[in-house]
């Protein structure tokens, strides 16, 4: 399995980014798949989640109501879709994979087998 994280950059408050995963080397139909966030100095943090098979979604209480997660299907592709950003979003952002995809979703990295490099969002005040 292979995850490629892309569309980071630097952003103004409130300005908004769109992140994607493309994921390959398997049907993703029983995973989860998911994002995490990490800045220097502390363990890597739960953003949100997509059942690939149904959509179903969750988010970190820090995302709710500002980022949206999805999926195209026929790209393999996962979507962070992220508004209203805030200087405290910034992080280096990770998609991850989590095969076990008919049981809970997991919120702990070490749930996830796979991951992508990641790519760095900066938002300035």
């Amino acid at each position: 399995v292979q995850l490629q994280a892309s569309g980071g950059g630097l952003v103004q408050a409130g300005g908004s980014l769109r992140l994607s995963c493309a994921a390959s080397g398997r049907t993703f139909s029983n995973y989860h798949m998911a994002w995490f966030r990490q800045t220097p100095g502390k363990e890597r943090e739960f953003v949100a989640a997509i059942r690939w098979s149904g959509g179903i979604t969750y988010y970190a209480d820090s995302a709710k109501g500002r980022f949206t997660i999805s999926r195209d299907v026929a790209k393999n592709t996962v979507y962070l879709q992220m508004s209203s950003l805030k200087p405290e979003d910034t992080a280096v952002y990770f998609c991850a994979a989590d095969p076990r995809g008919m049981i809970a979703i997991r919120r702990d990295p070490r749930g996830y087998d796979y991951w992508g490099r990641g790519t760095q969002v900066t938002v300035s005040s």
